[in-house]
């Protein structure tokens, strides 16, 4: 059965104009309609992956230089640094880095970190 129905619609996607002969067609073509059903699925994965990225942001500390802390441990430093533990080992082994030994725990000051990057 037919229906002789014939509204001017707008397409939801290129929004050009129409006859529908339906009262709910809301596509110009099905070529419009699959655009929009895969611009909407693009922008749901990349609001889903923003909300990732922001989790991790606020999950992982961030250590600023600026901050009231005046020592660090190695993992502080060497994320601060952005350089591995080894790296930063091999600075302290230099002699480039000065370290100060607390038991058996290793701190590093900050005056420290800037003098590294004096020389």
């Amino acid at each position: 059965m037919s229906s002789n129905i014939q509204l001017v619609k707008i397409c939801d996607f290129c929004g050009s104009s129409f006859i529908a002969q339906t009262t709910v067609t809301r596509y110009c073509q099905k070529i419009c309609n699959n655009r929009h059903y895969k611009q909407l699925a693009r922008n749901k994965k990349i609001e889903k992956s923003n909300v990732e990225t922001k989790e991790k942001i606020q999950s992982k500390p961030l250590i600023i230089l600026g901050s009231d802390k005046l020592f660090f441990s190695i993992a502080e430093c060497s994320q601060l640094l952005k350089i591995s533990r080894t790296t930063l080992w091999r600075l302290i082994k230099d002699g480039r880095l000065k370290v100060t030994r607390l038991g058996s725990r290793v701190i590093i000051s900050k005056e420290q970190i800037y003098e590294l990057f004096k020389q």
